[in-house]
């Protein structure tokens, strides 16, 4: 069973992991900051459809902050979303912000309407954390996923994934009859191999979205994770497998009742072989990333020492015992794809 004993203390963003950003175009100027945003004179609870309590807080900006707080956030949508274009922009409008004020990062969630047509969308604010950026590039170059993000100075700003929360997932749709029990097997074993190969930890249902999407015949899912602070800094080897943890068990079940264990190593190798492939085609890139990371202290040297030492034991490789930091680790996880 994973479990995390402490809460993970946010890190700032070091010197070389901003000019890795600002190389690849993820660090850029912004016109607002998370501390502008703490500035809200009232806040009310909100909540969903159904009149349950959602634990975010709508914020209130008093009349001469609002409407530069709003033109910023569209500016920032713009940069987000048209490369800062806003001639494409005059038609959004800012409609709501929102505070989670339980999560460890205290994201601000802004909710901007088009008003032609009034569809929405959202984006978020927080105060940027080393660890979480490290997870959202990874995310990036090694998971079949795209992600938009922003970092200037020590402000994060993220695109929403959309998809359905996997706890209301496991509610609402895994017991329908017309469910796929094969595919959404298949798709947690490919997720849970992704998660451990990159050491993203913490997935447990809470943590993760499903993409269910028709196809011709039958329909397909895909597991994405929404939340990447505790990218390599966990100490125990169970914490980055997401099949260790109870909130998932339901979709667990799902998978040994339609798998095999012969097709559960098919599609762990597949997975393997399609993260190689994206190690190949963004080498110079991923070496760079990690090269950061290697200077970088996002763990506590015993966590370190922990993970190194039950990794090494894992896959019979004693060069992990050679790691000193969490980037170290990392490279020796990639490298071993491309043996």
């Amino acid at each position: 069973m994973a479990f995390i004993k402490h809460k993970k203390v946010a890190l700032p963003v070091s010197e070389n992991l901003k000019y890795y950003l600002a190389k690849h175009n993820r660090y850029l100027a912004v016109p607002i900051h998370y501390s502008d945003l703490l500035r809200y004179s009232n806040a009310i609870p909100l909540y969903d459809a159904e009149g349950e309590d959602t634990l975010w807080k709508t914020v209130y900006y008093g009349q001469s902050d609002m409407t530069g707080i709003y033109d910023s956030l569209r500016e920032i949508y713009a940069l987000l979303n048209a490369a800062g274009d806003l001639s494409v922009m005059k038609h959004l409008y800012i409609d709501r912000v929102d505070l989670c004020s339980y999560g460890n990062s205290k994201p601000f969630r802004v909710r901007v309407v088009n008003e032609i047509n009034d569809n929405f969308d959202y984006f978020y604010v927080k105060s940027a954390d080393a660890s979480r950026v490290y997870g959202l590039e990874f995310e990036d170059l090694l998971s079949p996923n795209r992600v938009s993000y922003l970092v200037h100075e020590q402000t994060l700003v993220e695109e929403h994934i959309a998809g359905v929360p996997a706890d209301i997932f496991i509610q609402h749709y895994l017991n329908d009859e017309k469910i796929s029990k094969i595919r959404v097997g298949k798709e947690f074993v490919k997720f849970n191999e992704r998660c451990f190969i990159r050491l993203l930890g913490d997935m447990h249902s809470s943590n993760f979205v499903v993409n269910i999407m028709p196809d011709f015949e039958e329909t397909s899912y895909r597991l994405r994770a929404i939340d990447f602070d505790q990218q390599s800094y966990e100490g125990h080897r169970s914490v980055y497998m997401p099949q260790y943890f109870k909130q998932n068990n339901a979709i667990i079940q799902m998978g040994i009742e339609a798998m095999t264990p012969e097709t559960v190593k098919q599609y762990q190798k597949e997975e393997r072989s399609l993260i190689a492939n994206r190690i190949k085609a963004s080498y110079s890139k991923i070496k760079s990333l990690v090269g950061s990371m290697k200077q970088d202290h996002l763990a506590p040297p015993e966590n370190v020492v922990t993970l190194k030492t039950e990794l090494a034991e894992y896959y019979h490789d004693k060069r992990f015992i050679q790691c000193k930091s969490m980037g170290d680790i990392m490279e020796r996880s990639l490298s071993l794809l491309l043996e």
